[in-house]
């Protein structure tokens, strides 16, 4: 007998036995509140047409949607081991929350690791290690060459970019007081400058996105006056113009109906309540020349603050195109953001998440080293930003080019954030990522905000005590040869073996390109 058909004989048989039973105990009645809905249920289930296993399997069917619902949960807290999780495992999550919260971050009983893996990496120590404290708690590295008027002293670490409207408005003033009180850059997004970035007056780093918001006209093109007045404001340090985004490269950004309040909408100078889809690609240029001269106009209207661009590496004939694009017109930009393809985003087709773009390392060894072999790197500085959550992820990004870091999942994890992965859907249970405003209430700001701080003191820090345990004077001092990576269970490789140093303005002579450059495809 198949199920339905049990379904409605077991229905049946209940709804006469409750009326017989009726007849000499009346309280009975009552049970039709209970069975009543489920009967109802079934009924319903077995006239719908949308899902075949409710169809089939009357009420029963529904038990696999609800299990399916809380499948991420039961995973993340019953099943995964504390190396397993995605995107950040329990080891990493558990430290950010550790160290925002400024509790003891240290691991008995040795490493959950295993260092004979393929893959497993690690820094190399020195018998004669230094005191961390000759180092320096908070190191700044200058952005800015030789023509911009008003370069900044940038940390480290820094909040990578998550735009209003994806972030909830506590989260980001959560972020951004956390930045004032410990020191460093906040990125904006590409959702454009919102009050909440600004009430602090944390360290701004402007994001311009492909949609121009905030700075735009109303059919979607750049307006200079609008960008002028937002870029002169004191709160924003830096300037950076988004080519693309490492975890939907060639996508635009996309914030969901749900997501575009009346308020967002007001900020970005859009229509409120629809899906906002950004452009794939700005309609201010559209080759290396106009890019650079877009770059400087932007630097004249920003009253001479750093401008630069961010992209995840994709055709590496165009980064090389623009860098001759560069020593041709002499117009630089004062950094450049390399996101990796393992990036993270609110909201992406899951084709572009998984299976476009370079990632970081590979991306930034080849922006650094084409920048190197133009002689252009000694002008630039280098951000990364995909993954970066421990002090020897900063390590490895700085080893193999990078001036300074970026983090935003981290930085999401520090505010309250649980990897309950709904950052798409509005329902954020932790406030971080929603616009709900019962949601939002949950995320205090200024406890948030001092976990902020904390999580970015206690990570620079354990990344300066690496560098003083390498025997390092400085965190510049950190090249690939002190980083190792196992490539096979007999074979170790240093990463200046996986990764050989380019030599200054090699790239400029015909006779001294590399091979692997000769053979790049447009």
């Amino acid at each position: 007998m198949k199920v339905r058909e049990k379904f409605l004989l077991i229905a049946t048989l209940v709804v006469i036995s409750i009326i017989i039973i009726a007849q000499y105990y009346t309280p009975i009645w009552w049970s039709f509140l209970l069975f009543g809905p489920l009967i109802l249920m079934g009924l319903y289930d077995m006239t719908q047409s949308k899902h075949a296993i409710k169809r089939n399997f009357p009420v029963l069917g529904r038990l696999r949607y609800v299990l399916e619902s809380i499948r991420p949960e039961i995973m993340q807290y019953f099943v995964e081991t504390d190396t397993e999780g995605r995107p950040l495992n329990r080891i990493y999550r558990s430290l950010i929350y550790q160290r925002s919260k400024k509790e003891n971050d240290t691991t008995p009983f040795g490493t959950q690791m295993n260092v004979y893996r393929s893959g497993y990496e690690w820094i190399d120590h020195s018998m004669y290690a230094k005191n961390v404290g000759n180092i320096g708690d908070f190191p700044k590295v200058t952005i800015g060459n030789s023509d911009c008027k008003q370069p900044y002293e940038c940390s480290l670490l820094n909040i990578s970019a998550m735009s209003f409207g994806s972030l909830s408005k506590n989260a980001v003033l959560a972020l951004n007081k956390g930045a004032k009180m410990g020191g460093f850059a906040h990125n904006t997004g590409e959702g454009g400058l919102s009050p909440y970035h600004l009430k602090y007056e944390g360290d701004l780093i402007w994001q311009i996105g492909t949609g121009y918001f905030g700075c735009r006209n109303d059919d979607g093109t750049f307006n200079p006056t609008a960008y002028a007045e937002g870029a002169k404001k004191s709160q924003v340090k830096m300037i950076e113009l988004k080519i693309s985004q490492g975890a939907k490269p060639g996508h635009g950004g996309i914030l969901p109906a749900k997501k575009n309040t009346e308020e967002i909408a007001k900020i970005r100078h859009i229509k409120p309540h629809r899906d906002v889809h950004s452009p794939p690609a700005h309609s201010a240029f559209s080759n290396p020349k106009e890019m650079m001269l877009f770059i400087k106009q932007l630097k004249d209207l920003s009253g001479g603050k750093p401008v630069g661009f961010k992209l995840c590496i994709g055709k590496q004939q165009e980064f090389i195109d623009i860098c001759k694009e560069m020593i041709s017109s002499g117009i630089k930009p004062d950094f450049i953001s390399i996101d990796g393809g393992e990036g993270g985003t609110g909201a992406a087709p899951v084709e572009f998440s998984n299976s476009m773009g370079m990632p970081l390392r590979e991306g930034l060894v080849f922006a650094h080293d084409t920048l190197v072999g133009y002689d252009l790197k000694k002008d630039i500085k280098l951000i990364a930003a995909g993954k970066i959550i421990t002090g020897f992820h900063m390590a490895r990004a700085i080893a193999l080019g990078a001036d300074v870091c970026n983090s935003a999942r981290a930085m999401m994890l520090a505010v309250g954030c649980i990897q309950a992965l709904q950052c798409n859907s509005n329902t954020c249970p932790t406030g971080v990522a929603t616009q709900n405003a019962s949601l939002m209430k949950g995320l205090v700001v200024d406890d948030k905000a001092e976990r902020t701080k904390n999580y970015h003191e206690e990570t620079v820090h354990s990344f300066l005590e690496l560098i003083a345990a390498c025997g390092l004077d400085s965190p510049k001092d950190i090249t690939r040869k002190h980083i190792n990576k196992r490539i096979g269970i007999n074979s170790v490789k240093k990463y200046s073996e996986l990764y050989p140093t380019m030599k200054i303005g090699c790239l400029l002579k015909e006779e001294s390109i590399p091979i692997n450059y000769r053979t790049l495809e447009v």
